[in-house]
């Protein structure tokens, strides 16, 4: 009878070590991707082309370890039998690695605006506006992965509120882009290219309301009403 309560004693240890490993890199993969945020911040700020290709490489390691993050998630489930709590925290997994490889994917979209722009400076008004986007994107990923890292509850609610922020800055933006820049060709071009990186950056701070949600998914059980990141960009 004891042998037999050793070993779910033991099988109980194994596959509570599996999920902090998890939770461990997936941590590790949203410090990639944070990486990832400030790089093609500061490549678009000072039309890096050299850090573009940075971010450029960066994504593929962000793709290759969400990748390897999944499969490990579903092994665990085809060989283990998790309880609730578990399996929310596996199914949570899933979906903060998906908001995580398109907030990377975001970002490389942001930094290859830079070769769009290049080699016209940004005014100054505009570069205050995306130094902010860029540091309130870094924000509420770090906020978020706290709270997922920590099952922090109270975090991760405050999370819709910090996303109004970028909201303000984003409509900012558009506002200085379109009445700043010359009505010319080359202004509507340039134009064009800083209100798509505005909508990148704004999609960057649903995805870290989305890790959120789903954190809250982890400690509550309540299923969240509607899907907060979108599949694409």
């Amino acid at each position: 009878m004891s042998n037999g309560t050793d070993h779910e004693h033991d099988v109980r240890k194994h596959f509570d070590e599996q999920l902090i490993e998890l939770k461990t890199d997936v941590i590790r993969m949203a410090a990639l991707v944070g990486e990832s945020i400030g790089a093609g911040t500061q490549a678009i700020l000072d039309g890096d082309l050299a850090t573009v290709e940075l971010v450029v490489a960066g994504d593929r390691e962000i793709d290759a370890l969400e990748h390897e993050l999944e499969l490990r998630v579903y092994e665990i489930m085809a060989r283990q039998q998790p309880m609730a709590i578990d399996l929310r925290t596996l199914i949570a997994v899933l979906r903060i690695l998906h908001e995580l490889g398109l907030t990377g994917d975001l970002m490389v979209s942001v930094a290859k605006a830079t070769r769009r722009l290049y080699p016209v400076g940004l005014p100054p008004k505009v570069r205050g506006l995306i130094a902010q986007m860029g540091e309130q994107a870094s924000t509420q990923l770090r906020v978020a992965v706290d709270a997922f890292a920590d099952d922090d509850q109270s975090l991760a609610a405050a999370l819709p509120d910090m996303d109004d922020v970028m909201d303000d800055l984003q409509k900012d933006l558009f506002r200085v882009v379109f009445t700043s820049l010359e009505p010319d060709e080359s202004g509507l071009a340039q134009a064009v290219q800083l209100a798509l990186v505005g909508r990148f950056y704004e999609r960057v701070a649903d995805h870290a309301v989305g890790i959120g949600v789903w954190t809250r998914f982890v400690i509550t059980g309540q299923l969240p009403e509607r899907a907060t990141s979108t599949e694409g960009m």
